[in-house]
């Protein structure tokens, strides 16, 4: 390396830490690196979420809040309350608070197209066999509900076209503030504004000048519950439909295999699991790709 160049990266490692040491000064909470480390540890080993060193600012954002409401002085502090009896219930606010929760009604599109599709097969083929028709789709990871509440309009649209359908689908996820928020029903204008028209008209009703509720014959089909999905899973299955999207994007491959092969078992044979668009699954799952994000059960004759 030249002097000059050397220079210039001596000069940018200056600055680099210059601005490091600005950004350390200007937080509210002290944060060191070991405080991180404990912290995502402990989301590691309760949910299998990954987040590396440059989620660091995104975990301090979102915990300094948890410190002003519990009017704490340093993530030493709420390490120590965390540790506590009294702390106890704190880890599953220190979820929430870390937990992702980006989603919109009709996300990924191409999936509920395929899903009508798809359903309709289903149904045809317990009609030619003579058995019952009915579907039962879970929405794994559902967040604040717009994904159940988008799968209920396709099934209500089914359900038009087909009658006598017994439907119900499972809407899980860990955080408890987003469940809430899901079994309400109630959203802002703003939220539902890409919602196809005609659904938007159909199946929400306007309870004040800034929020919708969706409409009572959608909010019927879904159920609710809390669930960690490394834990153990109490229903039994088996399911037509799983959605499990942009959750897996948080996990290390031995987790996603693991969840992958859960997932396989409480799928009936032939029947689809719908992932998020930058995510995969490993060929151990017994899972085929079949589409754009689309996997398949693999029948397991032979």
């Amino acid at each position: 390396m030249t002097s000059s160049g050397l220079a210039s990266s001596v000069t940018r490692k200056s600055a680099s830490s210059s601005i490091e040491a600005a950004d350390t000064n200007e937080r509210e909470f002290p944060f060191s690196d070991q405080e991180f480390k404990t912290l995502t540890q402990m989301v590691y080993d309760r949910t299998g979420i990954v987040l590396k060193d440059n989620k660091k600012n995104m975990v301090y954002g979102r915990l300094a809040r948890r410190l002003r409401k519990l009017k704490m002085y340093s993530f030493k502090e709420y390490l120590t309350y965390l540790d506590s009896p009294d702390g106890a219930n704190e880890t599953g606010m220190l979820i929430n608070a870390i937990t992702t929760n980006l989603t919109k009604f009709f996300r990924e599109s191409h999936h509920f197209k395929h899903l009508f599709t798809a359903c309709e097969k289903i149904i045809q083929a317990q009609t030619n066999r003579g058995e019952d028709r009915r579907l039962r789709l879970w929405s794994a990871g559902c967040s604040s509900g717009e994904e159940p509440y988008s799968i209920a309009i396709v099934m209500n649209e089914l359900l038009k076209r087909t009658p006598s359908i017994d439907i119900k689908i499972l809407a899980t996820d860990l955080d408890t503030g987003m469940l809430q928020t899901g079994m309400s029903g109630i959203y802002s204008k703003k939220s539902v504004e890409n919602m196809p028209d005609k659904f938007r008209t159909k199946y929400t009703q306007e309870i004040s000048e800034s929020q919708v509720q969706m409409s009572s014959e959608l909010r019927s089909l879904i159920t609710f519950k809390q669930l960690n999905l490394l834990e153990k899973w109490l229903m039994k299955g088996p399911f037509d439909v799983i959605f499990c999207r942009n959750v897996m994007i948080y996990f290390d491959q031995p987790t996603k295999i693991s969840l992958g092969k859960r997932y396989a078992e409480l799928l009936r044979t032939d029947s689809w699991l719908y992932i998020g668009h930058s995510e995969s699954l490993p060929e151990e799952t017994n899972l085929k790709l079949i589409g754009k994000t689309i996997y398949q059960r693999q029948d397991r004759r032979g």
